[in-house]
This record gives structure tokens, C-alpha cells and sequence, in this order.
């Protein structure tokens, strides 16, 4: 007797990675809908504020740069090499820039004076957009302390230097804080504790400032960004061969930044499925490192 053969799905726990995918794609539909739903970005808003970017010379703090010279804000531009800072100066005044200034400065020590520069400069501040980040000293291991003591310097306690000099300005116009940091101030993976432990720092820091300032009854708003890698040179050395993770595009990451600062929202995931991740941590420790892990090369010995 001829029996029809039965057929029967797949079960998902046959296959766990399949089973994680589509928990990732349903979880990522929602948060897309969720995110760009209620969009109530200005771009109006941003003629004429006053701006000091740090981080300037390559990557997305070149992008932010252009970005808000095409939406016609004032600009203080700073970075550590003053070569770099000249040509993108020199780009934003072709685009037009209406008010464009620069400062070189070391972020270990020159803090105070980068935001004195702006204030002489702008005669306030609407917006500080922190966005430098500072790799390792030649020819110091990644793990050792004076690496590690680099790191925190330059990573987070310069913020909060530019942070502490900018807020009696901030307050007065009701400005904002822009904080761009990275995924792994969020979720920690391998091979990169120390510059981890600064964007820990930096999320911790922030958070409990907002709270703070809230409390207070002080309007600056304080949004923190988070991206996955920079797209420059020193950060995709700093991870060859480590991590299959491509760079986020210049471009777009700082028009989400941007965008973030401009609507005072808490919080900025450029790529945007960086917030399922982060949920993920709290929620589902072991699917999150499922998902860190196929974003590591883990063939790779790690550095000393």
C-alpha cells in the first residue's frame, strides 16, 4: 500500500544557529519599525549652533565635521595633528562653512584649553560632540599598564575633563552632549580589555551624569552613541586579523550621530542591530556570545 509521505518542519533547536538567526531577524524588524517610526529630526535646528568636535582627522569625526558644515552650524574643529585638521578645515570652508575654527591639541593634557579656545571663539556652546579615541603608545603590549593607563587617559578621562570645562556653557543654552563610543562599552569580547574598560568607563560615567543633571533640573541633554568599528586606519589595525566585523561607513554613522544629538535622544546604535545585541545582554548572556563569537577570528593568537 502506497502511504503520502508526511512532511515536517525543521525543528529549530535541530539547529541552534538557525534557531539564533531568526530570533536576531524578528528582533531586528521590531527595533527597525520601533527606531525610525517617530522621526522628529530637524535639520533647521542645527543653523547656526555651536559646535566643538574633537576627533576630527579621518573617519566619522571628518564626516560630523562636513556633515554639520552642509546644516550650517559653527564649528571649533580639533585633533592631534594639525596637518590633518588644516585639510579638513580647508573642505569644510569649500562646502561653505560659515564659521569654521581649529585648534591642535593633545587629549592626555590640553583639554582645558580646547574648550576656552571654543568659548573665546563661538561665544558659547551648543553642542559637544565627543568623538577622539587614542590608540596604544608604540611599542608597549596591549595589556600592559602603561598601555592600559594610555587608554583610560585619552579614552575617558579626557571626556570627562572636556565634559566638567563645557557643562557651565551647556547649561546656560540648554545644549547637549554628544558621546560617540563603541559596542564594547556595551558588550565585552575578546583581545580588547583595555580599550574596553574605557568605553565601560565612558557608558558608566555618562549614564550617571544624566541622572544626575536630571535630578538637578539641568536641561543638557546627553545622548550616547554606539558604533561598531571606526572607519580609519588605526582602528581596523588595531583588530586585523581578530575580527571579521567591517567598518561602519563614515558617512552614515555620523548622520545617525548627528541625527541623535539633534533630537536629544538617549541613546544612537549605528549599525542599528547593535541595540538587539545589547538587549541581548541582559536578556540572553549565552545567545549574546554566540553572536560575539562569529564575529571573531578565534584561529588568531591573541596579542601579548
Amino acid at each position: 500500500m502506497f502511504h503520502r509521505p508526511v512532511w515536517a518542519a525543521p525543528s529549530p533547536t535541530a539547529d541552534p544557529g538557525r534557531a539564533m538567526k531568526v530570533l536576531l531577524l524578528t528582533g531586528l524588524g521590531a527595533l527597525f519599525f520601533a527606531y525610525y517610526w517617530d522621526d522628529n529630526f530637524d535639520p533647521a535646528s542645527l543653523q547656526g549652533a555651536r559646535v566643538l568636535l574633537t576627533g576630527v582627522s579621518a573617519g566619522v569625526g571628518e564626516e560630523l565635521a562636513y556633515h554639520y558644515t552642509r546644516l550650517g552650524s559653527h564649528l571649533v574643529l580639533t585633533a592631534h595633528t594639525e596637518a590633518f585638521l588644516q585639510q579638513v578645515v580647508g573642505n569644510c570652508r569649500k562646502l561653505g562653512a560659515p564659521k569654521v575654527f581649529y585648534i591642535a591639541a593633545d587629549m592626555a593634557s590640553q583639554t582645558e584649553r580646547v574648550v576656552q579656545f571654543a568659548l573665546d571663539k563661538l561665544g558659547g556652546l551648543d553642542y559637544l560632540v565627543l568623538n577622539h579615541l587614542g590608540a596604544a603608545p608604540a611599542g608597549t603590549r596591549v595589556r600592559s599598564s602603561l598601555s592600559t593607563r594610555w587608554l583610560m587617559q585619552v579614552n575617558f578621562l579626557s571626556y570627562v575633563q572636556l565634559t566638567s570645562s563645557a557643562l557651565p556653557s551647556l547649561t546656560d543654552s540648554k545644549g547637549s552632549l554628544v558621546v560617540v563610543s563603541s559596542l564594547l562599552g556595551r558588550v565585552p569580547t575578546s583581545f580588547s580589555s583595555p580599550y574596553s574598560a574605557a568605553k565601560f568607563a565612558l557608558d558608566s560615567f555618562f549614564s550617571s551624569l544624566r541622572r544626575e543633571l536630571d535630578v538637578q533640573e539641568v536641561n543638557v541633554a546627553i545622548t550616547m552613541c554606539v558604533l561598531g568599528l571606526r572607519d580609519r586606519a588605526s582602528a581596523a589595525e588595531g583588530v586585523r586579523g581578530i575580527t571579521r566585523v567591517k567598518a561602519a561607513q563614515g558617512p552614515k554613522a555620523a548622520l545617525a550621530v548627528i541625527r541623535g544629538g539633534a533630537t536629544r535622544a538617549s541613546g544612537v546604535f549605528y549599525p542599528w542591530r547593535f541595540h538587539l545585541l545589547c538587549l541581548l545582554r541582559s536578556w540572553m548572556p549565552h545567545s549574546r556570545a554566540w553572536f560575539v563569537r562569529q564575529e571573531l577570528n578565534i584561529t588568531t593568537p591573541p596579542a601579548a
